[in-house]
């Protein structure tokens, strides 16, 4: 996903990679353990993505552009 800002934060990158549907799904997934940011589980839902950031969810990997 290509970004127009310097960063975006990972609730809001996972609700426009349409990987969940709202912000309550992305809390709830992220507190349970379920998504790692460049290699290591991320329990922050505030966490700043940056591009060359690479989000995994489910076996797929997502990249911050």
């Amino acid at each position: 996903m290509k970004i127009d800002t310097d960063h975006i934060k990972l609730d809001s990158f996972l609700k426009a990679e349409n990987i969940v549907a709202s912000g309550g799904e992305a809390k709830i997934l992220i507190a349970e353990g379920g998504v790692r940011v460049n290699g290591e589980t991320e329990l922050r839902r505030g966490r700043k993505l940056r591009p060359g950031d690479r989000v995994e969810v489910g076996g797929e990997t997502f990249c911050v552009e």
